[in-house]
């Protein structure tokens, strides 16, 4: 990325309030980017732990195989799913705040006896399985800002401030180089007045 500056102090001062403001904020940079890895990271852990937990039930409840034959299609169904929003290292994040399940009316009478835990193992494992999707997309979420603050990082650290420095010592150099040649043709036009001066006391 070209740096655009001109030649004087004008615009040597604009470059240095530009490079006070990315060295300020280069640490608080990298220190959300950390948070954001983390926490990406914690996301991603949990929500395999919940998948995990989901093998572990559907095993679990593996013998009740044939049981599950006798439940009714339909019987149960996710209404809605309620989500909040939580800010993760200042990023806003979903949230699941309650599993919405309609179940059709059934007589609990005819009904074999375990038809009500039934019901309620399902609903325990739809739950797993929804809290795990949504802690999937809370870690995309946040490695995706991590991924951009990580951009920001890079573009600030390798190029911006090494730009602004490298064209504050070119403006610097330029401006020694200019206050240098004006003392130069101000010696020179001294020294000729001297010679001239001299020469005219000797006519």
């Amino acid at each position: 990325m070209a740096i655009k500056f001109q030649f004087n102090k004008t615009s040597m001062n604009e470059l240095n309030k530009q490079l006070k403001v990315r060295t300020r904020a280069l640490p608080t940079l990298k220190n959300k980017e950390s948070a954001l890895r983390m926490m990406a990271k914690t996301a991603k852990d949990y929500s395999l732990e919940l998948q995990e937990k989901l093998e572990e039930a559907l095993k679990s409840y593996s013998y009740m195989s044939q049981l599950w034959n006798e439940f009714e299609p339909g019987l149960i169904s996710v209404k809605d799913v309620v989500l909040g929003t939580v800010k993760v290292a200042g990023i806003i994040t979903p949230e699941l705040k309650e599993v919405v399940f309609s179940t059709k009316a059934y007589d609990k009478f005819a009904k074999p006896i375990w038809y009500n835990e039934g019901v309620d193992i399902l609903k325990q494992l739809a739950r797993l399985g929804i809290e795990s999707e949504v802690w999937i997309e809370k870690s995309r979420i946040l490695d995706y800002q991590r991924k951009k603050t990580t951009q920001k990082v890079n573009l600030y650290e390798k190029v911006q401030i090494p730009g602004y420095l490298e064209a504050i010592r070119k403006i610097k150099r330029y401006m020694e180089d200019e206050e240098n040649l004006s003392k130069a043709s101000q010696k020179i036009v001294k020294t000729r007045h001297q010679i001239e001066e001299e020469e005219e006391e000797q006519q």
